[in-house]
Parts: structure tokens; sequence; C-alpha cells
């Protein structure tokens, strides 16, 4: 489970004194534990490794969007740490789909739905988030889907 993949790494970087892995591990741990707080209060979800890789996703966009403001604002050194904790956020995510794969993904869903204009977009894109939502950026596979459909 991710769960303990997390516990796991914290322990890990604790043996070897990295603390800004610790850091980085931490706030991951914090930020999932902030989501299990605010589920406590819905409906129990069903899949917990699901649940982590939203959020997991939503921090690495925070800290790409950082990156980006970062270095427009002539601040390096802090666009330097934002990558670091993107780094270690990115470890415990899977395997993201390449433009190529989504591509196809986006033409066989498109086929199945039988999608032909812009007006099937909130279709398409719902489909593509239920199959392989874990495995893409959904703002880079928008962007895809408009091509495509346009």
């Amino acid at each position: 489970m991710l769960r303990d993949d997390l516990k796991a790494a914290q322990i890990n970087a604790m043996k070897a004194k990295d603390k800004e892995r610790l850091a980085a591990v931490r706030l991951i741990l914090a930020k999932v534990k902030d989501r299990d707080i605010e589920l406590r209060t819905g409906e129990t979800p069903a899949d917990d490794d699901a649940m982590i890789i939203e959020v997991l996703q939503k921090m690495g966009k925070q800290r790409r969007e950082s990156i980006t403001m970062y270095r427009d604002g002539g601040r390096e050194e802090l666009a330097a740490a934002e990558e670091a904790e993107l780094a270690v956020i990115e470890e415990f995510l899977p395997q993201q789909m390449g433009e190529g794969e989504t591509k196809a993904a986006i033409e066989a869903i498109k086929t199945d739905l039988g999608a032909t204009g812009m007006k099937d977009m909130g279709k398409v894109m719902a489909e593509l988030k239920a199959r392989h939502g874990a495995q893409l950026d959904m703002s880079k596979a928008s962007a895809l889907v408009k091509a495509s459909l346009s």
C-alpha cells in the first residue's frame, strides 16, 4: 500500500539523516492525514491508494506552479527547493503516460463514445479520468483532448 511506502520512506530518511527528504515525506503524510480528516465527515473512500494518489497529484501541480512563479520572480533558490520536494512527490506517483500513449487513449475513448466535436469534450474528459486518472496530468490531457476534438 502507498501509505505504508510513505511511512517506510519517512523512517529511511530519518535513519539516513536526509533532512530535505524527511521534510518532504512528512509534508506528504500531513496532507494525507488532512485528507483523512476531511473524509471522516463524508463517505468512506473505496480505495485508499486512489485518495493518496489524488493528494500527491495535487501537491505536484502546486509545486510545478510554484517553480514557475519563483523562476519568473528570479528566486532560483526557492525554485530549487520546490523541485526537490517535487522529485520526492513524483517518486510515489504511478508512472505517468507519455504524450503518445495519452493521444492513443484519447482516440480510443473518442471511438468508444462516438465523440465528434467540442460538445463531447466533457464526456471524453470524464471517461479519460475514470480510465487513466492516476497516470495522467489532467491539465495536459485537457489540451490534447481539445486539440483532438477541434
